[in-house]
């Protein structure tokens, strides 16, 4: 075993809860921070030209702004063309960029890697993360990688592994858990810390709303173009909703209790969805240990009763996710600032890595999409599943479950969709 693996379930809860400024103890004071181009002028490149890219990247522009920089967007690359000429429209707001910097294709991210960026954006679909983030690494380039980061169990160790390499190489790291840069939650954290609610005993955290846009497949468009067009009704590409959207809630419970659940036994399935191999409900039980039990449900199913909440009862009070403390305790909690928190992520990016102090939040992302990926398996199958069998134990049948096609298989050559509407059974496993 690994020493990161040996960790994987004896991190401190101070550790955890030193989330609350974005800041793992671990990148703190390294002696091998990276230099990114002049303090003045910011370098930055976009892996994946969707949605959350551009928005990402019109983040990463305003947190320049905030902090009085200059952006130079040194390219932008995406499976399809169309895509890449938008995010050039939002590149041309601060710097002039040419058709020559918009890379096209499954391996175009390589191309952008060889370009001057000292800041990379990742905003692919989850399966790809793990593949650019660590090439990203490798490369020398911080980060900025959206959540989920993985889909199965080997994704979510890789980029643990990547996550240490770049703490060798003083990168920087943030992800897309933009929670941790909220002052809301914040606040609530070093409450937590400061044992304004005492310890807690169990809670809920949820995710319920409806479903999310589908894409029919073109007559004769390959299928690794509509699989990437379609990609949040594929588990093989967004790691199910359970991973993909719920995994933010997943997180403040890990960062709140200080530590990661032992084990997860749950249900779903499917009722409404047209493509794709996603359930649309899960519900679980996640048992964190000394009797302490987060219920954790999510939906999308048009329709239905909505909510995104995350709610902890404590021996001395309870917090509501981002949002009350219900204490008789007198108390004071730390200033945080108190903007968009999908612009913050970045702004905290930047001044650490400028410190001398770069953030990294790979370990915290990685284990709480393993916590969601072990979620899933449990629901499709039926079965208890826990977290060592997806992080730590080499000969669990879990440890090696790989969702196909790979984003290597993208790479090589033509890839089969999975068939639309055939789904996992529980008590006959698909993984």
């Amino acid at each position: 075993m690994s020493h990161t693996e040996s960790k994987i379930l004896g991190v401190s809860r101070r550790n955890f809860i030193k989330g609350a400024a974005g800041v793992s103890a671990l990148a703190l004071g390294s002696r091998f921070a990276h230099a990114a181009g002049s303090d003045e002028t910011l370098k930055v490149g976009l892996i994946g030209c969707g949605g959350r890219g551009n928005g990402a990247l019109n983040n990463f522009i305003e947190a320049a702004n905030i902090m009085k920089k200059k952006v130079v967007v040194t390219g932008v690359c995406d499976v399809f063309e169309g895509r890449c000429k938008n995010a050039m429209g939002v590149a041309a707001k601060v710097s002039p960029i040419t058709a020559e910097q918009c890379f096209v294709g499954f391996n175009s991210y390589k191309d952008l890697l060889k370009t001057d960026c000292d800041y990379v954006i990742i905003a692919t679909s989850p399966n790809f993360r793990p593949l650019h983030f660590e090439a990203a690494v490798k490369a020398g380039k911080h980060v900025f990688m959206e959540k989920p980061v993985a889909v199965d169990p080997p994704g979510a160790r890789k980029i643990i592994e990547a996550g240490e390499l770049a703490k060798t190489k003083g990168l920087g790291v943030v992800a897309g858990t933009q929670r941790r840069h909220q002052a809301g939650y914040q606040k609530q954290a070093a409450a937590i810390q400061d044992g304004v609610v005492g310890e807690i005993l169990g809670g809920t955290v949820s995710w319920c709303g409806g479903a999310l846009w589908l894409q029919r497949q073109n007559p004769n468009e390959p299928d690794a173009e509509y699989m990437v067009r379609n990609w949040v009704s594929f588990t093989e590409m967004s790691g199910d909703h359970i991973v993909e959207q719920h995994v933010h809630n997943l997180d403040v419970a890990n960062w709140f209790l200080g530590r990661l659940p032992k084990s997860a036994l749950g249900f779903g399935g499917r009722a409404r969805r047209e493509t794709g191999t996603q359930f649309d409900f899960f519900s679980l039980d996640l048992d964190y240990g000394d009797g302490v039990h987060i219920h954790s449900m999510c939906r999308q199913i048009d329709g239905t009763q909505g909510g995104v909440n995350e709610f902890f009862r404590g021996t001395e009070g309870m917090i509501y996710g981002g949002g009350k403390i219900e204490t008789a305790k007198t108390f004071t909690t730390p200033d945080f600032p108190d903007r968009n928190p999908y612009v913050q992520e970045h702004v905290n990016l930047v001044e650490s890595v400028q410190a001398g102090k770069p953030l990294n939040e790979a370990y915290n992302v990685a284990t709480s999409t393993a916590v969601a990926i072990m979620g899933r398996i449990s629901a499709y199958t039926g079965e208890y599943v826990r977290l060592t069998d997806v992080l730590e134990n080499e000969g669990s049948k879990w440890y090696n479950l790989a969702l196909a096609p790979t984003a290597l298989d993208f790479e090589k050559g033509p890839v089969t969709a999975p068939e639309d509407d055939v789904i996992a059974i529980p008590g006959r496993p698909k993984g």
